[in-house]
């Protein structure tokens, strides 16, 4: 029922076979979770829409197999507020793409930023970056590997500057943890809020978005830090841990 999967879904079909999956709550935070424990359960609400008691990860493995053939791709979004820097860790938005390339599929996750506080409205901006991209997937240098992760500023069409291919931002840490009590007087807890951006400079996802700029961010899952591998074994060595 969210504004943004049902926009993005009208765009779609009118290019090509369009099979939707949802979360039938809000996942936000959900990451790459998947539902091991329970069974999930599919609802059809319409021709090729469904919805799933699980998360976006989930989603993307059902939806997958509805298809009597593969797919050309998997597009996930669009999220309602943006998915910048940090928080492509903890994004459902962002790790229902990154599943569909997990499955062998190149994947465009896509999320509406606000630039003031409040609801995002500009659907329809971020849909045709979308279908502006479509057409030139195929030609993507390395689409075995392809994520990307793509902010889009909430503003109509016209006043979308262009698109910069950026890197990831950095925001402060969260802020703590926040106590309350419930109607009973049991005391509860809500997760902090996410912090501001940090590492907003030129060349950031942050900052392309602030400047009404589509931001493009290729990522991969890959989480080795390779230019630590040297020095982590000379330290291990100098720890006698290493073998």
């Amino acid at each position: 029922m969210a504004p943004g999967i049902n926009r993005l879904r009208e765009a779609l079909i009118t290019v090509g076979n369009v099979i939707t999956v949802a979360p039938d709550q809000d996942c936000s935070g959900a990451s790459n979770s998947l539902t091991l424990r329970n069974p999930l359960r599919m609802t059809r609400h319409a021709e090729q829409v469904y919805s799933v008691n699980g998360t976006p990860t989930d989603c993307v493995h059902l939806g997958l197999g509805l298809y009597a053939h593969d797919p050309d791709m998997v597009i996930s979004g669009i999220n309602a507020g943006a998915n910048l820097g940090d928080d492509v860790l903890y994004s459902g938005t962002v790790a229902a793409a990154m599943e569909g390339r997990f499955l062998g599929y190149p994947a465009l996750a896509v999320s509406l930023a606000a630039l003031e506080p409040g609801a995002v409205t500009h659907y329809a901006t971020a849909a045709q970056v979308v279908l502006h991209l479509l057409p030139h997937v195929k030609a993507y240098p390395d689409r075995s590997n392809m994520i990307l992760n793509i902010n889009v500023p909430d503003v109509p069409w016209e006043r979308v500057r262009g698109v910069c291919v950026t890197r990831l931002g950095k925001r402060h840490r969260s802020e703590p943890v926040i106590r309350a009590e419930d109607p009973r007087g049991r005391e509860i807890f809500w997760i902090g809020p996410a912090g501001d951006a940090a590492d907003a400079g030129e060349g950031t996802d942050f900052y392309a978005v602030q400047a009404g700029y589509v931001s493009i961010t290729p990522i991969h899952a890959d989480l080795t830090r390779h230019r630590a591998l040297a020095e982590t074994a000379r330290w291990l060595e100098a720890c006698h841990v290493a073998p």
